[in-house]
């Protein structure tokens, strides 16, 4: 079944994301609503899509992205960006050569990378976050015709005062036995390289395994691939499939993906 595009309430996603759910807000929306009195987990919250669309009062939110949580970081202390911000092929190189400059000299924690980092984001190729082998960013140039940049995220401040950001391996986080968890890995298809260390299938096997072993509410989103689903039935979640957007495609191809939703520890009307 198709599903209609959310109306987001508060704050929108700061930043252009592969993959981002923010069209699954409102399915997600019916199956949190019952226990918002909870903490909402996020071990790989990518773009935030959906705890910006969710709004829990408490919320622990990971990614192995550590420049992505770097600048939620950010966020967090009411960021202003001062950097020049242009659709400029010159100026893009610029700041990502000064970008990966940083990340060699060990700042990859300071506001100026979370400034360049959102600069990269919205100018660079179809939003793309890309690292090489050596951990340094290397997407093109996005070449937009026309691109709104923001500059003062003030409004993020209050949004984010009760969320805490790690950026760690999903299984060092340390879950309370009712927290409501919703992941959303990779996708299961040949591009993995969102972080240095990439999202391999054993990846996609041990995020099932550890979501399968938790005593609270868990929802799994992924592409419907045959191994997805043969997984995901064999560690006890109960699946619903859904039509959703193919939101960034290199071919262009906006055909929509068979998607599958993973529940357990829900009730079987929800």
């Amino acid at each position: 079944m198709s599903i209609p595009q959310n109306t987001l309430r508060g704050p929108k996603p700061p930043l252009k994301w592969a993959g981002g759910k923010r069209w699954l807000v409102s399915r997600l929306r019916s199956l949190w609503e019952p226990y918002q009195n909870r903490r909402l987990v996020e071990p790989l919250c990518g773009g935030l899509a959906v705890t910006l669309g969710l709004r829990p009062a408490r919320a622990l939110l990971n990614d192995i992205n550590v420049h992505l949580i770097n600048f939620f970081h950010w966020l967090q202390k009411g960021l202003y960006i001062s950097l020049p911000m242009e659709n400029d092929e010159e100026l893009y190189y610029a700041h990502r050569n000064r970008f990966n400059q940083l990340l060699a000299e060990g700042r990859a924690d300071s506001q100026e990378s979370a400034e360049l980092f959102y600069y990269l984001n919205r100018t660079g190729y179809n939003g793309l976050c890309r690292f090489n082998q050596r951990g340094f960013f290397n997407v093109p140039f996005g070449k937009y015709k026309k691109i709104n940049y923001t500059r003062d995220f003030s409004p993020y401040r209050e949004a984010f005062a009760n969320w805490d950001f790690l950026s760690c391996d999903f299984e060092e986080l340390h879950l309370e036995p009712s927290d409501f968890v919703y992941a959303d890995p990779p996708y299961d298809v040949e591009f993995t390289q969102y972080a240095s260390s990439g999202f391999v299938w054993e990846d996609q096997v041990r995020l099932a395994q550890w979501l399968a072993d938790h005593p609270g509410p868990v929802v799994l989103s992924n592409q419907a691939t045959p191994r997805i689903v043969n997984l995901y039935r064999d560690c006890g979640f109960r699946l619903r499939f859904l039509r959703g957007p193919r939101m960034i495609s290199c071919s262009g191809d906006r055909t929509p993906a068979l998607e599958v939703l993973a529940l357990r520890n829900l009730p079987r009307e929800a």
